[in-house]
């Protein structure tokens, strides 16, 4: 007897937007199809960032807007509509989880607004919101499955006061059932009312009032429906007459009300829904399917009562109908905070008896069959086979295990040897002659015993623990479900007619006259659902975006006092506190360095002004050349000891074997190389197992000068040209360009009192590693290839003429994995340096541009650890050396 009828709202037209597979409209299932939604880019933003799975733009978007609660349970019941499309579990909870976020940001906004004034947090439960769709935060949280935000002490307080109507909620539950048959004494005050008007009000006024109430409308139909039980169980008892009894037409009379009643909750629509969707509100509730059917049944049974060839039929029919109206009771025990819950846990649990019957049918069905067949011969009445194979299969369950299965018992008088006595089932196989039955009775004990095993033991235990599970999953949350649940029995019985059934019927009348002879529309009770005036809905939301803002203030205080947040902040704090302390480090140290360089410098002034002090002395003939001391720069030592130790490390890679060219994988090729040890790199060394695999790369015009050339390091473990122009070696250009490192003020940073070089490296698309600019040079060009690729061709003449001033450090074998055992890279480096921040430095810094956007350019500090191969760090190694620079 329950029809939540409220519609959100309407739209333009009946087609539905499909966005990510989920139709907009049906998140909306109360909407009607001629109403048009409201224009609101802010909502319009955040359902769109909602729905694309923007997180950190909802938020934002939910921050600024206005109406934040209805926001907040729209967001919730779109995150749970989406969460029911997703295929991946972990999508799922995700998003769950997110909706569980926003439900909790609804609950924070109405606490604050419910401690600051309770009576306008109330008119925002119930206030039209036009923009999502003419509905009210409580319908929202109600279709959102919204059970944290309907449990709220706010909320539950407004739906007390709601249950109680005018009366005040501090009125004994026995004082309103005495005032129920005795209403006189609400002129004596037994019964107290919230308005002061009532209080002073005439007797009538009063007992309008207490009859209005929901909590006395209910009480009152629990009173007639337990009459109508009582007089329908005497009449199927006790006075069920080939004519219809003055008691049997009362219960006529009585149903008929009550059939009103359920049609005047289907045709309810007082927000013009339309007939087809409040058709679909009603029957998608659980309670309006039963009483539909009892209502059905109770007619079926009516047409065969009133046919007398059909008379027992009919009260057989009334008599399972009478189940149902019983049945219908429990909804009556939702109002209970004990036995509401344990409803719910019923209905749950039959879903789990449905599915366990699958299992036990299996084993009902199979032993039942075997049993019948090694039993019974040739059994055709089908009575009896459904009694054999299902009926006593299942009630063997429950301990009435058939008498003859193991022979002991066996006796003709009980059984029809030819199954001709439809009263007694055929006799199983037997001895015409000395009447023993002949079956094996080892086997069908056996199959007993296994069946009673997995029966007894196994399903009915799985059940009982299915049972357990469940009860466990609801009983955790007893409180929330029952106060969920109590909503939809307060808006039943809040809009239902104050006469209980069969008085209702004069109500029903009054109703008809109004709505169809009179044409009055018909209205929702403001007390569940409340349009303000634009003004005051003005105020009451500015209001609420005023303690929004305050709930979003105590929200990032409470992140703040987090743990997490509070270590957070502090490694914060530490990580400004050293880059500070780095940059005056830095800074401490450039002043340093250069107080160093002008004590240099003026060291160097000082040793030549004794050179020429000295000189002018010996000229002079005040001294003779064999006493004049000689003057040595500083680091003429220290430079010489690292000239000797780049030498040396320069000669010890030279004298080692090639790496890279030894590589297993050739570069660019599914060509793989033939494993060549260290010890066996020499030519001179033999080698009889050695047979590298032959690859040329084809190209046009390819050169060939020697295939007979040997590499000059020893094998690479593959024979022919690779991917090289030409056999033997192929000559390349390398440039180290090379600058000073400098710091924030300019000055040049040292380690270990020496300069710090950068160097400019360049990484290819194809390649994982970085490398100097260079490469082959075109016929007839000066700079390689590669170097073109970084350079602005505006640039490349003044280059060509840094390039000729330039110094060669290195000239050799170069180890490259495209060497080969006949073609190998031998490459001339040439070392560019800009001693200071000259015009041709910022120059070639402006004209750095790769064509090619995978290509990578940067400056490098030159180091031990600078990322480049053997070859390269040889270069490096003796560039530094020639500067005085630190490696």
């Amino acid at each position: 007897m329950t029809s939540r009828s409220t519609c959100l709202g309407p739209t333009s037209d009946s087609t539905c937007v499909l966005v990510q597979g989920v139709c907009l409209q049906s998140l909306y299932p109360h909407s009607s199809d001629h109403v048009t939604f409201t224009t609101d880019p802010v909502r319009d933003l955040l359902i769109w960032a909602i729905i694309q799975n923007r997180r950190e733009l909802a938020e934002i978007i939910w921050a600024q807007s206005q109406d934040c609660i209805a926001a907040a349970l729209a967001c919730s019941k779109i995150l749970k509509e989406l969460s029911r499309e997703e295929e991946d579990m972990d999508s799922s909870e995700d998003t769950l989880a997110l909706a569980d976020e926003y439900e909790q940001r609804a609950i924070g906004v109405f606490t604050e607004c419910y401690r600051k004034d309770e009576e306008r947090a109330q008119k925002l439960l119930i206030r039209v919101s036009e923009a999502w769709g003419k509905t009210t935060c409580l319908q929202l949280a109600l279709e959102g499955s919204g059970m944290k935000f309907m449990s709220h002490g706010g909320v539950q307080a407004f739906l007390t006061k709601v249950w109680w109507g005018q009366l005040c909620v501090d009125n004994g539950l026995w004082r309103v059932l005495l005032c129920v048959p005795f209403f006189p004494l609400l002129a004596t005050g037994l019964v107290a009312f919230r308005e002061k008007r009532l209080q002073a009000a005439c007797c009538l006024a009063r007992v309008r009032a207490f009859f209005n109430a929901p909590v006395v409308i209910f009480h009152l139909n629990i009173l007639s429906y337990f009459s109508f039980l009582c007089l329908f169980a005497y009449v199927l008892m006790v006075d069920f007459q080939p004519s219809p009894s003055w008691c049997e037409c009362l219960i006529y009379l009585w149903l008929f009300s009550l059939a009103c009643e359920e049609l005047r909750q289907l045709l309810y629509d007082p927000d013009g829904c339309g007939l087809m969707k409040m058709a679909l509100l009603y029957f998608n509730d659980f309670w309006n399917k039963l009483d539909i059917t009892a209502i059905l049944l109770f007619i079926a049974g009516l047409t065969c009562r009133l046919i007398p060839s059909s008379l027992y039929t009919g009260r057989v029919i009334l008599s399972l109908d009478f189940i149902i109206f019983c049945l219908r009771l429990m909804h009556i025990f939702t109002v209970s905070k004990t036995l509401g819950p344990k409803i719910i846990i019923l209905k749950r649990m039959m879903k789990d008896v449905f599915f366990f019957l699958f299992l036990l049918a299996v084993w009902v069905v199979s032993f039942g069959v075997a049993k019948q067949a090694i039993l019974i011969h040739n059994e055709n009445r089908v009575d009896w086979i459904f009694r054999g194979v299902v009926y006593q299969s299942y009630l063997t369950i429950f301990g009435q295990i058939p008498a003859y299965i193991d022979g002991v018992d066996f006796s003709l008088d009980r059984c029809s040897p030819n199954g001709t006595d439809p009263y007694k089932p055929k006799c199983p196989e037997s001895d015409a002659t000395r009447h023993q039955p002949i079956f094996p009775e080892w086997l069908t004990v056996t199959l007993l015993c296994l069946y009673l095993l997995f029966t007894n033991i196994l399903l009915l235990n799985l059940l009982i623990a299915m049972f357990n599970y469940t009860f466990e999953q609801v009983q955790e949350h007893t409180d929330q479900i029952w106060k969920f649940q109590r909503h939809g029995l307060i808006e039943e019985y809040q809009g239902r007619p104050p006469a209980p059934p069969p008085f209702i019927l004069l109500s029903h009348l009054q109703l008809f006259i109004k709505r169809v002879v009179l044409k009055i529309p018909a209205r929702r009770h403001k007390q569940l659902k409340n349009k303000l005036e634009k003004n005051e809905e003005a105020v009451l939301l500015s209001w609420e975006m005023y303690l929004k803002e305050s709930y979003l203030q105590s929200q990032q205080d409470q992140q703040r006092q987090r743990p997490e947040r509070k270590m957070e902040d502090i490694s914060h704090r530490v990580d400004t506190m050293v880059d500070l302390l780095e940059m005056d480090r830095l800074k401490q140290s450039g002043f340093m360095e250069q107080r160093l360089s002008s004590l240099e410098e003026q060291v160097a002034q000082t040793a030549r002004a004794l050179h020429w002090i000295v000189k002018t002395l010996r000229d002079g003939g005040l001294g003779s050349g064999e006493d004049a001391p000689t003057l040595a720069p500083q680091k003429a030592s220290e430079m010489q000891d690292q000239e000797l130790d780049g030498r040396q490390e320069a000669e010890d890679l030279s004298q080692a074997p090639h790496v890279n060219a030894r590589h297993l994988f050739y570069p660019n090729s599914p060509v793989l190389r033939f494993p060549v040890p260290d010890e066996k790199v020499p030519w001179e060394t033999e080698f009889l197992i050695y047979d590298p695999p032959f690859y040329t790369e084809e190209r046009k015009g390819q050169a060939s000068v020697d295939p007979v050339a040997k590499n000059p390091k020893g094998r690479t473990g593959l024979r022919g040209c690779g991917s090289l122009s030409c056999f033997g070696p192929n000559h390349t250009l390398q440039l180290v360009v090379t600058r000073w490192k400098r710091n924030q003020d300019g000055a040049i940073c040292r380690k270990s009192i020496k300069k710090v070089l950068e160097v400019l490296l360049v990484k290819q698309p194809l390649s994982e590693h970085w490398a100097l600019p260079g490469g082959s040079q075109e016929p007839g060009e000066t700079l390689p290839r590669n170097l073109k690729q970084i350079l602005r061709r505006e640039f490349w003449p003044p280059f060509e003429n840094l390039l000729r001033q330039g110094t060669e450090v290195y000239k050799g074998y170069m180890d490259d994995p495209r060497n080969t055992d006949n073609a190998w890279i031998e490459t001339v480096a040439i070392s560019v340096h800009f001693p200071d921040q000259s015009d041709e430095l910022k120059r070639l810094n402006s004209h750095l541009h790769t064509c090619d956007p995978r290509v990578a350019v940067r400056w490098q500090v030159v180091d031990r650890r600078i990322p480049l191969s053997t070859t390269y760090k040889t270069i490096l190694q003796k560039t530094a050396t020639l500067y005085g620079a630190y490696y």
